[in-house]
This record gives structure tokens, sequence and C-alpha cells, in this order.
């Protein structure tokens, strides 16, 4: 199985370019012999909301496997990493971080000191590591392997069996639009925003030609496979962000074979006042539905 991932520096100094960072690359050379496909990098400073952001992309946007955070778990009042990952998990795995100091107390008493967290959001396993390149190596060793079979069972609906592919019928789970809201409310851009819509579309038992021509003898549908270009819904997102007036945007697809019922999308956007909320809207579902996803009706 071909497993993804992404690996975050947290550094203020390294943000503004006065330090460079080894323990990123270091992580990214580790992930690769593995055999692991690292799809994204990024190098933020010690700010709650970025680093919160950052892992929300990640995980809801790019559907990354694993997130590696370096950096930010020591006790400087700086040092926000472990809650930032915990404001945006939805599980938590107190194993991993555990199994890291307890390796990191074999070679050093301070290694009780370390804050790193761990837990799934989604599908994406996220793990801070410790921000020196040493630490950081010593910590993801010790749990790489454990980490892996962790990723598979979170790709393969939980089963205990890892399979050797992905699920050819998973469905993903649904993000909770309360927890969203909460997110938008705490976001730089909050202060802007006047309003906040969404759009939930589901799987019907209505065929789409009955719908949209008519055809009163279509058969009823029982599902459909269901699947989208994250390249084309990245740039659908950013297109509305140039919007006047759009502030917030979040778009969750479903992937696979879907029942009737099933959630197929869910978008939010907020926008200063009703009008460019209502446009941005209506222009984002409209792009992702004509040109980033392909829907094969099931009978």
């Amino acid at each position: 199985m071909s497993r993804t991932a992404a690996v975050i520096t947290i550094s203020d100094k390294g943000s503004r370019g006065e330090r460079t960072d080894t323990s990123g690359p270091a992580l990214r050379a580790i992930l690769k012999e593995a055999g692991w496909e690292v799809v994204h990098t990024a190098v933020l400073p010690d700010e709650g909301d970025q680093i919160r952001a950052e892992l929300i992309r990640c995980a809801d946007e790019r559907k990354v496997d694993l997130v590696l955070t370096t950096g930010g778990t020591g006790f400087s009042p700086r040092d926000v990493t472990p809650e930032a990952t915990l404001a945006v998990v939805e599980r938590s795995t107190p194993g991993i971080p555990e199994a890291m100091r307890a390796e990191s107390m074999k070679i050093t008493s301070r290694g009780c000191l370390s804050r790193s967290a761990a837990g799934i959001r989604g599908r994406t396993l996220i793990v801070n590591l410790p921000g020196s390149e040493k630490a950081a190596r010593e910590n993801l060793l010790a749990v790489l392997d454990p980490i892996g079979h962790g990723v598979d069972m979170l790709l393969s609906d939980g089963s205990a069996d890892c399979a050797s592919e992905p699920h050819p019928h998973r469905r993903e789970q649904t993000p909770s639009l309360d927890q969203w809201l909460r997110e938008a409310k705490a976001s730089p851009d909050a202060g802007k925003i006047g309003m906040y819509l969404t759009h939930n579309g589901v799987v019907r038992s209505t065929a789409r030609s009955a719908v949209r021509e008519g055809d009163a003898g279509a058969a009823p549908v029982r599902g459909m496979v269901f699947s989208c270009d994250r390249e084309k819904v990245d740039a659908a997102v950013r297109d509305t962000y140039q919007m006047e007036g759009v502030h917030y945007v979040k778009v969750w697809l479903n992937e696979g074979e879907l029942k009737v019922g099933d959630d197929i999308m869910l978008v939010l956007v907020g926008g200063d006042i009703r009008p460019h909320a209502v446009d941005a809207l209506q222009f984002l579902v409209g792009k992702i539905k004509g040109e980033c996803v392909s829907e094969t009706e099931l009978y």
C-alpha cells in the first residue's frame, strides 16, 4: 500500500530564515527510505492558529495519511504544537508519544519533559516530534513500524488484518459541521465574516436523468461510485477565495462506492455579507460538480 506523509517544521527562527531546518529533511529521508511518499512540507512559526490551520489542510484537503510535526513540544511559552494538535484531532492516540518518551528516557532523563501529542483526524494520523534533529530521528524510528500499521488500519476501515491495497468500496467519515464552524470562528479572519453558508450533498434514489431530463421511466438508483480530482478542487477553493467578501472556505468530498443517503460533499463558505456568501457557495459547488468530480450511478 502506498502511504503519503507531510512533514511540518514548527520554528519561529526557521520560518524567518534565521535558522536552517535540519529536522524536517532528516524526517523526510527516514520516511522515504521506509517507502512513504512525502507529498507536502512546510515551515511555520510557533503560532497556534497557523499550526491548526496547516494540520487541518493536510488532513481534510490534502488527505495525507500521516502528518509529522517537528518542534514546539517543550516547556517554552512559545511551544504550543501539542495544544494545536489536540485542538484539531478527533481521537487521541496517547500510546505513540508514550512510547517515544519511553525510548528517549533510555538516552536521557530529560526525555520525560517532551510534551508531544498524537491523534487521528478523519483518516489522517498526526504525530508531534521534538525539534532537535537527533531527538526527532530517535523518536520517529522508535514508532515508525507501529505507525505504519496504524495508518493501514485507518485506510482499511480499522480491520485488524491490514489489507495490502486500499479498500475499493470504502467511504469517508463525514466531518462534524459543528467542529468546522468552531474552527472557522477561531480563524484569523473570523472578525470579517458576517455569515456562514453550507452545502451538504447526498446520494438520492432518483436517477439523474429523471431529475434533469424528466425521464419518468428511469430506474431508481441504489448508489453511486464517486471520485474527485483533488488538485482541481484545490484550484476551485483558491478561485473562491478571490471572490469579493469571501474570507473562509472549506470543502470535504467523499470517495468510493456510496449508498443512497450517504453524504457526497460538505462545503462551508464564510463571507462578509449574505450576497457575497451566496454567490461564493453557488460558484464553488457548481465548479466542483461541473469540473472536479466523477459520479457513476449504480442501479
